[in-house]
């Protein structure tokens, strides 16, 4: 099959960048807020236990940026996202927001990024968040095949198990050992190469 007709959806963290929220968990000293999709499935209730620890906090969009800032892609990642590129089409789906991605994107070679919005208030504080859709990653991959394309789906996290069962292949990446013990029939890898591989022989 051509590649021209396939497109591969990536989880952004976990995948491609480190956690945003375990490294703000690190700087910050809350241990709360180490708490992400690999551990919480209802993405809603992860958000407003998120939100909530914020606000008891008096911590806004602009310290969590800042630490954004410090953030590199994961070892391999950018090498890995180019040679991918370089063969298919791929685009990144992730639950992270537009104010949290600018950097993270520069430094990954600027890929398209699909991901959702924050709403923050006039003093920086982040009151709520919008979903680009509803069930965002599932919805938009769908949307995908609708187009015509053949999907392919990598992702980490239980928020990302819908897509990766949507297509015609998917993969587990650096996921953790309940998830993967949950679906043993979903390919798991831990390094760039062998999952490059993998997605070659599924185009």
């Amino acid at each position: 099959m051509s590649s021209d007709i396939n497109i591969v959806c990536l989880d952004l963290e976990g995948v491609l960048v480190p956690e945003i929220w375990i490294a703000f968990s690190e700087v910050t000293g809350i241990p709360e807020l180490r708490r992400t999709t690999r551990d919480e499935p209802d993405y809603d209730k992860l958000m407003k236990y998120r939100l909530k620890i914020l606000k008891e906090r008096g911590l806004g969009l602009k310290e969590i940026q800042e630490v954004i800032g410090t953030i590199k892609p994961l070892r391999g990642a950018k090498k890995f996202l180019d040679e991918l590129r370089s063969v298919t089409q791929a685009v990144i789906l992730s639950d992270t927001f537009t104010q949290f991605a600018a950097p993270l994107m520069e430094k990954l070679g600027r890929p398209t990024l699909l991901c959702n919005t924050l709403e923050v208030g006039k003093e920086g504080m982040i009151t709520g968040y919008k979903l680009r859709c509803e069930n965002t990653k599932l919805t938009t991959v769908r949307g995908l095949q609708a187009m015509g394309f053949q999907t392919i789906a990598v992702g980490d996290s239980y928020n990302d198990l819908g897509m990766i069962r949507a297509g015609k292949a998917g993969f587990l990446f650096r996921s953790t050992a309940r998830i993967i013990e949950d679906n043993p029939d979903l390919p798991a890898f831990t390094e760039f190469g062998d999952l490059l591989e993998a997605i070659k022989a599924a185009l």
